[in-house]
């Protein structure tokens, strides 16, 4: 896994979402008042739900918004969560409306794009940023619904079935949009490389 960024406590690489059982009981004892219960389920959380929020919103500080936001609403309505679905799907739901307010309310801005590069170095560190920021655009690029799955199947290694359980949809429909948008992503990659 890489190093974290200072400046966050959060690793730039993949994250994993825990498959620990106890979140029904984390839930229960924070529903009876007990706040380090919650505290427990940010802990659990924080990393998966900000590298979800950063490559759907592709800038710092609006993921760690969009991250707060989520973890407050979600304890604010943690009566309603319903405990027969993962606690991660419920979350998950509720970040990814705070994605889609963050930018619906963002101010027009440039465009990332892949054109960003460091002028005039050939080190390996300035290709693979460079490289970061051209897959980064690319997924930025894609439609919601591709840039969930994507997300979902690459950043944080969830199965299919997981995919299909957090979104709400058939583990086919999963399998289709991602296929659909690895191809999208191979073409706007291809393309970059192309006109350099």
């Amino acid at each position: 896994m890489s190093e974290p960024d200072a400046s966050t406590n959060f690793s730039a690489g993949r994250v994993y979402v825990s498959q620990d059982g106890d979140d029904d009981l984390l839930v229960a004892r924070c529903l009876q008042g007990d706040k380090a219960a919650f505290e427990s389920l940010v802990e659990r959380y924080q990393r998966v739900l900000f590298t979800v929020a950063l490559r759907m919103l592709g800038d710092h500080d609006e993921a760690v918004d969009a991250t707060q936001n989520a973890f407050v609403k979600s304890y604010e309505k943690l009566a309603t969560f319903d405990r027969n679905r993962r606690f991660f799907s419920w979350i998950y739901r509720i970040l990814f409306n705070e994605c889609l307010n963050a930018k619906r309310d963002r101010k027009p801005r440039e465009p990332l794009t892949p054109d960003i590069a460091v002028v005039g170095s050939t080190s390996d560190l300035a290709e693979a940023n460079e490289r970061r920021r051209s897959v980064q655009a690319a997924i930025l690029s894609l439609p919601i619904e591709s840039r969930e799955v994507v997300i979902l199947r690459h950043f944080t290694e969830l199965s299919y079935e997981e995919i299909g359980e957090t979104l709400g949809i058939e583990t086919k429909t999963v399998k289709s949009r991602l296929h659909s948008a690895r191809q999208r992503l191979a073409e706007l990659l291809l393309a970059w490389d192309i006109r350099k």
